[in-house]
């Protein structure tokens, strides 16, 4: 079963580096806007480099709208990792700061 972080919570972990956010987007939307310091591993590649996603943390997933970053938790989840959420909504629902590439 997935677990569901809000946007607001999840701008609260990314601040303070409590977790590691990971964006599953593809290259064009993670360039067009993404949160600070997460890291781009879009879902098709995720299962290829779980290697760069570090087990001993809480690691949040986002998309765009929820949809895909709700399989990459559940993939991740299937993979050993404990700590892991969904970003509720995704980018849509994100009004903390973006960045761009």
């Amino acid at each position: 079963m997935v677990r569901h972080l809000s946007p607001e919570r999840v701008e609260a972990l990314a601040r303070s580096g409590q977790a590691v956010i990971v964006d599953v987007r593809e290259a064009s939307e993670y360039r067009a806007g993404h949160i600070p310091r997460a890291k781009h591993i879009s879902l098709g590649q995720l299962v290829h480099r779980l290697k760069e996603v570090p087990k001993d943390k809480t690691v949040v997933v986002v998309c765009r709208s929820g949809s895909r970053s709700s399989k990459a938790a559940e993939l991740l989840a299937e993979a050993g990792f404990r700590n892991v959420f969904n970003m509720s909504g995704g980018m849509q629902k994100w009004s903390g700061p973006v960045q761009t590439v």
